[in-house]
């Protein structure tokens, strides 16, 4: 069995806090009768309402996605009277839309935000983390190397771990309807919570050198 060579460990570590671009947002719609499939954006009224109320603002049709339908009955029977829960995400691209978007869903009375998914660009903050902790792991490395008077001759191993730091998002209660708005006074969006999110990366790095005496 080889025996393991003369080694240094150093660890370093580099955080970075970055901002979501985009968001999904999980909206749920009572529904007074029960559409199947991709019909229901359209010919169930009360998610087609969201829908024509969405578009209008400027939202692609196709950032609104139909995930699932909940019926709701007490006779076990399927019937197109049946009431129905459709369950939509909507993609917002822009968070600069966002604000209004949430007002958007918070006017229709039977439409219930669920939750929203913060979305990052966060491949190249855990890239720039990356690097960055190597190169203070080999800073530290040298020093400790001429502290204590041997050479260092390259890697023996290294491990690397990353993880995210996010403040969980909160849970939102039923959206109520907007009040009635007087003509030609520019309402307020009728929020409640935050509508921009961040969270840190945390990249540290173990990195065993291998050393021999000068």
């Amino acid at each position: 069995m080889e025996s393991k060579p003369d080694t240094i460990k150093v660890s370093a570590n580099h955080k970075e806090e970055i901002s979501a671009n985009r968001a999904d947002l999980f909206v749920t719609v009572k529904g007074s009768s029960l559409v199947s499939g991709d019909a229901a954006m359209k010919k169930a009224k009360e998610v087609s309402q969201l829908v024509e109320a969405l578009t209008s603002l400027g939202v692609d049709s196709e950032a609104i996605h139909l995930q699932g339908v909940h019926i709701e009955t007490s006779s076990g029977a399927l019937l197109k009277s049946s009431s129905a829960t459709y369950r939509l995400k909507i993609q917002c691209e822009k968070l600069d839309s966002l604000a209004e978007i949430l007002d958007v869903v918070s006017e229709q009375k039977n439409a219930t935000l669920e939750r929203i998914a913060w979305k990052y660009n966060e491949d190249d903050a855990r890239e720039r983390g990356l690097l960055t902790a190597l190169e203070k792991a080999k800073s530290k490395a040298d020093k400790v190397a001429k502290t204590m008077g041997v050479k260092i001759l390259g890697v023996y191993d290294l491990i690397e771990n990353t993880f995210d730091e996010e403040m969980p998002y909160p849970q939102f209660a039923a959206m109520q309807a907007a009040p009635k708005r007087s003509v030609g006074i520019t309402p307020e969006p009728s929020l409640g919570m935050d509508i921009q999110h961040n969270k840190t990366i945390n990249v540290n790095v173990e990195i065993w050198y291998r050393v021999s005496a000068l």
